[in-house]
């Protein structure tokens, strides 16, 4: 096997290690219980075999739609997607290696709205982003190998106003995973907000989780 040597090749390296489910995934169904403060909100979710997602018994529409958005993040992390066709329209070069041997990828063209990203090793450990007016830099403290590719289980992101350069919100984020019949699926995830000198806590927590049946062949 021919060791990667160009930025591209690298990168590729990187983004081709992480877990993904594999086309065979058959969704599953589980019961959430989200807990902000001394509020308890629960429901049911069911992630299909296409990835689509749907949320139903949450009395609070607001609630549910931030389940909705969180499972969302879930289905595009564990997506596969095929490397040529996220970033075959890239241009990719490297940038600076930090003092902790992290290498800088700098990622132009196409959709990449100029994405810098660091590795180690053949893990992605901080994404820098552009969107807009505002700016986020995602970095990665732990992953979990799960003997087929590596997920992210503690990161941070911090979001800016690209004009003021000031931090506008603060999010610190810890997942928890279990191997479900073959696929390892999210069982928790302590969100800890930090905006406007305020700190709020969210706990998602899934129970009762089921691999829905594989589609007929």
């Amino acid at each position: 096997m021919t060791h990667p040597t160009t930025a591209r090749q690298i990168f590729q390296t990187a983004y081709e290690s992480r877990y993904t489910w594999n086309d065979y995934f058959p969704g599953y169904s589980a019961d959430v219980h989200l807990v902000q403060g001394d509020e308890v909100h629960t429901g049911k979710i069911r992630i299909n075999r296409d990835l689509s997602v749907e949320v139903t018994g949450v009395v609070d529409e607001q609630i549910e739609e931030g389940i909705y958005t969180q499972l969302r993040d879930i289905v595009t992390h564990r997506q596969r997607t095929n490397f040529e066709q996220s970033h075959g329209k890239h241009e990719f070069s490297f940038g600076q290696e930090d003092p902790n041997g992290a290498i800088e990828i700098l990622v132009k063209g196409g959709d990449s709205m100029d994405s810098n990203y660091k590795l180690r090793g053949n893990e992605v450990c901080q994404v820098s982003r552009v969107m807009g007016r505002m700016a986020f830099i995602i970095d990665t403290y732990e992953n979990s190998d799960t003997g087929s590719g590596y997920i992210a289980t503690r990161y941070d992101a911090i979001f800016r106003n690209l004009k003021t350069n000031e931090v506008t919100t603060v999010l610190k984020f810890e997942d928890s995973y279990e191997k479900i019949e073959g696929y390892y699926i999210m069982t928790k995830q302590v969100v800890q907000e930090y905006k406007d000198s305020t700190r709020t806590s969210t706990e998602f927590n899934y129970f009762n989780i089921k691999l829905l049946e594989p589609a007929a062949v």
